[in-house]
């Protein structure tokens, strides 16, 4: 069910929810967390998917803001909104299929309440449930202290997907928070299960070095890098490969000879694991989806220790000129 509230306020949007909840039985108590998405008109329905798909494990208010609303409406036709000016804010409640299992709120706020999100946003919150925020492209470059930010209790970034990866990067470090994280870092779990599988299987000869092979302008190449870096404290270097979209493989150069992980290419679900003097072993590994991310930064609300420490030393272990010199 998609309701459309054109010209609206936080208090019509409160009382239609509560409405709705009524007719079908529901309560809001059983939201677990609110999640706030900061996104655009054009990729509005993918990040509602991805929401939705999360919200199946972690039924969620989800609350999306869209911020490049360009429509002028009437001024004259409009009610006051919460923050005290007359402005205009059309919105959507989606519930039922449409909302998975919880419920969507879509506010479109012209550019005048932009400068007042957390006031619009603070009546909508799910009483007594922790906060995230979540941004799908562009991001604040302080999170922390950004208006939806600073009333969240974690924080989602996804830097590939800006229009300067590594330059949203950069100053997203320099005011990281512990309370922070970034998708390009999610997207490396299984490659970082993988990997520390295999470091850890016998015979346990010396790592002498590594090599991150990948594309050039991956942030997750780069961090898997620094947390290899980091983890093993050995030399990390990179070695290009533009037909492949972020991490190709990595190989641990020991003394004995190398052991290699890989995937073939981003059409492949299979991964190719060659040790010294062993047959390749083939495993099935399929791509993370959006989804997949999402699900698993809702499932853990706590600051992430190891992502913090890579940012703070892994980080300057490795050299980043494959960035700039393959461009």
């Amino acid at each position: 069910m998609i309701e459309i509230l054109p010209s609206s306020t936080t208090s019509q949007i409160s009382s239609k929810l509560a409405q709705a909840h009524a007719e079908r039985g529901e309560a809001s108590q059983g939201r677990v967390l609110t999640l706030l998405v900061s996104t655009s008109e054009r990729e509005l329905e993918n990040v509602l998917a991805t929401a939705i798909q999360a919200s199946q494990e972690h039924p969620s208010r989800v609350i999306a803001i869209v911020t490049d609303r360009t429509e002028a409406p009437d001024m004259t036709t409009l009610p006051a909104v919460a923050v005290g000016t007359v402005a205009p804010l059309d919105a959507e409640i989606r519930l039922g299929s449409d909302g998975g299992a919880g419920e969507v709120i879509v506010l479109r706020p012209a550019e005048s309440l932009l400068r007042h999100l957390d006031t619009l946003v603070l009546p909508l919150l799910v009483p007594d449930a922790p906060v995230v925020a979540w941004w799908s492209s562009s991001t604040p470059a302080s999170p922390s202290t950004s208006l939806l930010g600073s009333m969240t209790r974690s924080r989602i970034t996804d830097a590939q997907m800006t229009a300067d990866p590594m330059a949203t990067f950069l100053t997203l470090r320099e005011h990281h928070t512990v309370e922070e994280t970034d998708l390009a870092w999610t997207r490396l779990t299984v490659w970082r299960g993988l990997l520390a599988a295999l470091v850890d299987e016998p015979p346990h000869t010396e790592i002498q070095s590594v090599t991150v092979r990948g594309n050039s302008h991956s942030l997750s190449v780069d961090l898997l890098g620094a947390w290899l870096a980091w983890a093993l404290k050995v030399p990390v270097s990179f070695e290009v490969d533009e037909h492949v979209s972020a991490v190709r493989g990595v190989v641990f150069h020991r003394t004995d000879g190398d052991s290699v992980i890989e995937r073939p290419s981003d059409a492949s679900s299979d991964l190719f694991i060659t040790k010294p003097g062993q047959m390749k072993q083939t495993i099935s590994v399929p791509h993370r989806t959006l989804g997949d991310c999402m699900t698993e930064e809702l499932r853990r609300l706590d600051p992430d220790e190891i992502y913090n420490a890579v940012l703070t030393e892994g980080w300057d272990m490795i050299s980043h000129d494959h960035w700039t010199t393959q461009r």
